[in-house]
């Protein structure tokens, strides 16, 4: 088993309302990006503790920071050990939760980020 978990980033969380833009590699989404290559739509509003549960019932998860409108989690390839940093942002305003996922290391993840959040989409359309 390998292990390239990378160094956790220091830039995460929520500013001014607003999760990291993606770095322009492409192995992020994020749905507050404005480019076609990162873009995914936000998630269906849900609370922080229903979308918790989602998260954790998914493998390799680990969750790293838990606010009343933040979620951060840290999802780990099952192989080659790789490491995605997964952010959600519970935004009142707009009644959606935004989400940031990407990888720590590398350049293209083959979609997996992507992948990732729509299957969260999925599970959380299931619960309504």
């Amino acid at each position: 088993m390998f292990n390239f978990s990378g160094t956790r980033p220091n830039n995460l969380g929520v500013k001014n309302g607003k999760l990291t833009a993606c770095p322009g590699t492409p192995n992020c989404v994020n749905s507050q990006s404005t480019d076609s290559q990162s873009k995914i739509d936000p998630l269906p509003m849900i609370s922080i503790a229903e979308l918790k549960k989602v998260v954790e019932s998914m493998e390799r998860t680990t969750i790293i920071e838990e606010t009343s409108d933040y979620l951060y989690a840290e999802f780990k390839t099952p192989l080659m050990g790789y490491v995605d940093d997964v952010e959600f942002y519970l935004d009142n305003s707009q009644n959606v939760i935004h989400v940031r996922s990407a990888s720590r290391l590398g350049k293209s993840d083959l979609g997996l980020n992507r992948q990732r959040v729509e299957e969260i989409r999925s599970k959380i359309e299931g619960k309504n």
